[in-house]
């Protein structure tokens, strides 16, 4: 793995490609990907580190997205469905079946005012979603997994069996509805698994570098800048511009100002509280607040994770998750479990992030599309590129909006497809095993020097991307389990610093690892981890205490100023 990591000097060593990405989530690593396997000459840049904006801020599901129904976006709920159904067998690792119960509260509400909602772009006031609408609506949802589907058929319960199987569940409940879609266990990772996958395919014609930033255009170049503040110019045939909420930052930095995008906030608390995670049942419950939001409550990783709000933004504004956001998560809880006390003691975590929606003039935000589409624009310049400009894109479908973009690029370059992405493994999805027999077959070399419970651990954390690390924590001679996070061990962490395109301490706790999202991220945590990755990154003392400083902020960040002063 050691010899797929890229960087800005590799950029600089060759400052030129066929494509251009700019942008490192999971919609530009995907493109990225696509066009590797096509044997074009691609680069990417990301100003930060990869998938540290929009897309590490996800519910963490991969879903058809059930409410677009009332939208009228019957071809992207369609399209999200297959896309869905897709990636539950090609990322087995982190893409499995997720249980989801809605607890309705009425029997005919809303069903005369979903169409007038559905005119009017969700105009007026919010009313509460009955058992019949929501019938309707999930009968639709399941005919688009017929033919290829991946997960069961929905079903209705009344109260009495309802409160049955989920004890806690408020009592007015008259129905709850359970359907099935799939839970995106660590995003962070599947887009690295994309980014490795990349690397691979491309071999010496991709190269990927974070932290750096597309900063401005010269003579129908693009000028890069690296994270030391230096600049240096970059020829493309074709940009893509797949930088989420900021493409109309970046399209400015280019020399072409445009307004695309409208995108809105969504925050998320993650609890630690034990009595929450008994009562979801090992189910997400997805519903419906006075205000007509679809928010979630969802146990991960042994945590519960809420979300999420839906706010108009401005980019040039902090990304935060704000107080009242989390007296708004605490009031949709008291709604769905009105006897379990919650309070901010509970919160190990909170991310924000801005949803990449289109603009939307007084569209109601719960109401702006979620479809996505190609805008085409040219560099400023003599022989300025074209710019290919993603707006829009969801995490569920971003291998086909990935396809889409890497079709207009081969035809600008006047290349033929080779392959489709189609059903094609994403990292350690690639051989995963699906049966217990297949696991213990996978597990048995790996034990014998690991122990089968530490096996286990890392084939869970990582697919069969975990031969790799296995083998690097074996040959290290100091490997421990950490004193402060003990399910990982040292030699763990020093192997994603060297193989993972690790710049900063933060890099680990909010995007290698799940450290960040459990709450475990204590300052004691953030010290040895430092300690321990210090030597592969060529770290001094002055440097690592700046990275634990660095990263301690870092992992507050969606937190109000008022509570980091």
């Amino acid at each position: 793995m050691d010899t797929l990591i890229s960087g800005p000097a590799r950029l600089r060593e060759r400052p030129y490609a066929d494509v251009l990405v700019i942008g490192g989530g999971i919609n530009g690593l995907a493109t990225f990907r696509d066009l590797a396997m096509q044997g074009v000459d691609v680069a990417l840049v990301e100003q930060g580190d990869f998938v540290s904006g929009a897309s590490a801020a996800s519910s963490h599901m991969i879903h058809g997205g059930i409410r677009y129904l009332e939208n009228g976006e019957f071809r992207l709920v369609h399209e999200a469905v297959t896309e869905r159904n897709a990636l539950l067998r090609i990322a087995p690792h982190y893409v499995q079946p997720l249980q989801t119960t809605i607890p309705i509260y009425s029997t005919f509400s809303g069903i005369l005012s979903a169409p007038l909602r559905f005119l009017r772009h969700g105009a007026g006031k919010p009313r509460e979603r009955g058992a019949a609408l929501i019938k309707i609506g999930l009968v639709i949802y399941d005919s688009f997994s017929r033919g290829g589907g991946r997960v069961p058929r929905h079903e209705f319960h009344g109260r009495k069996r309802s409160l049955a199987q989920l004890p806690q569940l408020n009592p007015a409940v008259k129905y709850t509805a359970t359907y099935w879609d799939a839970s995106l266990r660590d995003p962070e990772r599947l887009a690295l698994d994309v980014l490795r996958d990349g690397l691979a395919a491309g071999g010496e014609r991709a190269r990927a570098a974070n932290y750096t930033a597309a900063v401005d255009a010269d003579g129908g170049k693009v000028v890069l800048r690296d994270e030391a503040g230096e600049d240096f110019a970059f020829t493309a045939s074709v940009v893509v511009n797949a930088s989420g909420p900021w493409t109309d930052l970046t399209n400015r930095a280019l020399g072409d100002p445009t307004t695309y995008m409208g995108g809105t906030k969504g925050s998320h608390i993650v609890l630690d509280h034990e009595e929450l995670l008994t009562a979801t049942g090992g189910r997400e419950l997805f519903f419906e607040h006075s205000d007509g939001r679809i928010v979630l409550i969802y146990p991960l990783h042994g945590r519960v994770l809420v979300g999420t709000t839906d706010i108009e933004h401005d980019m040039a504004e902090p990304i935060v998750c704000t107080e009242e956001e989390v007296d708004y998560f605490f009031e949709l809880i008291a709604q769905v479990f009105p006897t379990i006390p919650v309070d901010r003691s509970h919160i190990v975590h909170r991310f924000a992030g801005v949803r990449p929606l289109p603009g939307h003039g007084d569209v109601a935000p719960g109401f702006v599309s979620r479809d996505y589409r190609i805008e085409a624009t040219t560099l400023p310049g003599p022989v300025g590129a074209t710019v290919l400009s993603l707006v829009g894109g969801k995490w569920t479908t971003f291998r086909a909006s990935a396809a889409h973009l890497a079709d207009r690029a081969l035809e600008l370059l006047a290349q033929p497809r080779r392959r489709s992405t189609k059903g094609v493994p994403i990292g350690g999805g690639a051989g995963y095993p699906q049966s217990e027999r297949a696991r213990r077959q996978w597990l048995a070399p790996y034990a014998e020097t690991l122990g089968f419970e530490r096996a286990a651990a890392l084939l869970d954390r990582y697919g069969t991307v975990a031969a790799a690390v296995a083998d690097a924590i074996a040959a290290d001679p100091d490997d421990a389990p950490l004193k402060t996070v003990p399910e990982y061990t040292t030699g763990e962490l020093r192997h994603l610093a060297r193989a993972e395109w690790v710049v900063h301490l933060d890099d680990l706790l909010l995007r290698r690892t799940g450290i960040a999202f459990r709450g475990a991220a204590t300052p004691e945590a953030a010290a040895e981890i430092a300690a321990a990755v210090a030597e592969v990154l060529g770290w001094n003392e002055a440097t690592r205490d700046a990275e634990v400083a660095r990263a301690l902020a870092s992992v507050r960040a969606a937190e109000p100023a008022t509570l980091r002063d």
